[in-house]
């Protein structure tokens, strides 16, 4: 029986896990990865203490802070189910069963799919959602990027110092985002931004070799391509938490304290409906969270 159960160790539960650790709680983290999507950022030049800091170098500091403390991580696990039955709240995972007091659910978001033909067949074989994590294999090669907000913007950065030519392409009438990352993507001699577009089917025989696109008019075209990075947004973590209250875009309704509709149970980062989606905001949620889960056990021994 635990106190504590974090759920996810992206910067909302790793910073849950270094403040329940300095509050001697006996807790675990269960996560599929350690950094969320902090490590899947290009270049981060708004986290406060750090004037310039790559993603996946944030992550590693998360990760090395959490680990000073030696909390324990059960790993590469998958939460499928949570219940609070009698005052226990029971956390099924793809490998264990487990039993706590509270409950911090820090699961984060996960990349949007196309839906288009072909997605699914060309997944890891030319086609990815990480941008941080595969650009490298595409050197001096032509890709395209789908999407037009910040993370498609932050990828296609990312990709111009690596790759040939970017095709940028936008479903919406203009690039969305943050207007510094637009006017750089927007500067660059190798980047094509195809605005009213969408993907409607990806091809190739053994790895990707090209798409398909259709404009709002209906006008279809191929671009050759080799490589295809979805970034057309993010859905929450939470099919798991099937018994708490969430908003229509299926994020976890929490208040200011992180509480969610059961007791006990608590929520932070980009998996609830605080608004705006930041690194920094996730960390500080994170770390009421936690405050939140102490003060809950001390009004409940």
């Amino acid at each position: 029986m635990y106190d504590l159960i974090v759920i996810g160790a992206g910067p909302a539960g790793i910073t849950a896990s270094v403040y329940a650790a300095r509050k001697n709680m006996n807790f675990i983290v269960i996560t599929g990865d350690i950094g969320g999507q902090a490590a899947w950022s290009g270049n981060i030049e708004n986290y406060t203490g750090y004037q310039f800091i790559t993603g996946p170098e944030l992550a590693a500091k998360f990760e090395e802070h959490m680990r000073q403390y030696g909390v324990v991580v059960k790993e590469n696990e998958f939460v499928t189910g949570i219940q609070k039955t009698g005052g226990i709240i029971f956390v099924a995972t793809n490998k264990s069963k487990y039993q706590a007091k509270s409950v911090i659910i820090a699961s984060g978001k996960k990349s949007k799919e196309l839906n288009a033909p072909g997605e699914h067949e060309f997944k890891n074989r030319g086609l990815t959602y990480c941008a941080t994590c595969d650009g490298p294999l595409f050197g001096n090669k032509n890709v395209a990027v789908v999407g037009g907000g910040n993370s498609a913007l932050d990828a296609t950065l990312q990709l111009i110092k690596i790759v040939k030519h970017v095709y940028l392409i936008n479903i919406n009438s203009s690039l969305a985002g943050d207007a510094v990352m637009r006017s750089k993507v927007e500067a660059s001699s190798i980047v094509t931004v195809l605005n009213n577009t969408q993907v409607s089917g990806v091809f190739g025989e053994k790895m990707v070799s090209g798409i398909k696109i259709k404009t709002k008019n209906g006008k279809e075209n191929l671009i050759a391509v080799e490589g295809v990075f979805v970034e057309i947004g993010l859905v929450p973590n939470a099919e798991f938490a099937g018994n708490i209250a969430k908003n229509e875009s299926g994020e976890i309704k929490v208040n200011y304290h992180n509480e969610v509709n059961i007791p006990g149970i608590f929520a932070a980062g980009d998996v609830t409906d605080v608004p705006e989606k930041q690194i920094v905001i996730a960390a500080g949620e994170g770390s009421k969270a936690a405050l939140s889960a102490f003060r809950y056990l001390m009004q409940h021994r």
